[in-house]
């Protein structure tokens, strides 16, 4: 009798099969479905700090080169000039404002390469683009381009403002600049598609 029913209960039925087949079709279904959110989310994540550190190293590079501006003119064209920084509108090309001076700071270790530890810089926007403008020579020679480096990308703006000691209120911001001596305050607002409108000031040390 034993054994009778041994063998009625020994193996599943065909429903038994369909039914746990089914459970693990769910599960496997659901497991796929998670798992593809989780590499979607991981690359998103990943892209979106890429995108932040770019902005970043933009930003420090910024700071850096307004942090070290000099009062130091440089030649046009081969003629003697006295403006020592120059921004807005129309100042440099470009489809928004932009902005040119000369930073100290530029490492030469012990002089060995054949140029100044001073640059002229400048940036301005361009499809979209921010490009750093610079050159290995600090005063302009004539038919010599300037080299470009794009700094950030996305932007669709590019707005640079001047607080000098001129201005009647104490933080009363001008479109454009254009002396011979340099600013108190340059403040840069960018327009990022990523990031929304980002605006930063920098207190120069040798301002007026």
């Amino acid at each position: 009798m034993m054994s009778y029913f041994a063998r009625r209960h020994a193996g599943f039925t065909l429903i038994e099969i369909l039914v746990a087949m089914a459970i693990f079709s769910l599960i496997g279904l659901a497991s796929t479905a998670l798992l593809t959110t989780v590499i979607d989310d991981d690359k998103a994540s990943s892209q979106r700090f890429a995108e932040l550190e770019q902005l970043q190293r933009a930003m420090l590079t910024i700071e850096r080169d307004l942090m070290q501006a000099l009062p130091r003119a440089v030649r046009v064209n081969g003629e003697v000039n006295q403006i020592v920084m120059r921004g807005g509108e129309d100042e440099l090309g470009g489809l928004a404002d932009s902005i040119a001076f000369v930073h100290g700071g530029w490492h030469n270790p012990q002089m060995m390469l054949p140029r100044s530890t001073l640059q002229l810089v400048g940036y301005r926007l361009e499809e979209n683009k921010l490009l750093r403008l610079y050159g290995n020579y600090l005063d302009n020679v004539i038919g010599y381009e300037p080299k470009t480096r794009v700094v950030l990308e996305d932007i669709s703006d590019f707005q640079v403002e001047f607080l000098t000691s001129d201005t009647e209120a104490e933080d009363e911001w001008q479109e454009s600049y254009l002396g011979t001596i340099l600013p108190r305050a340059v403040s840069i607002t960018l327009t990022s598609d990523i990031f929304g409108k980002i605006r930063r000031e920098f207190l120069l040390a040798g301002g007026a």
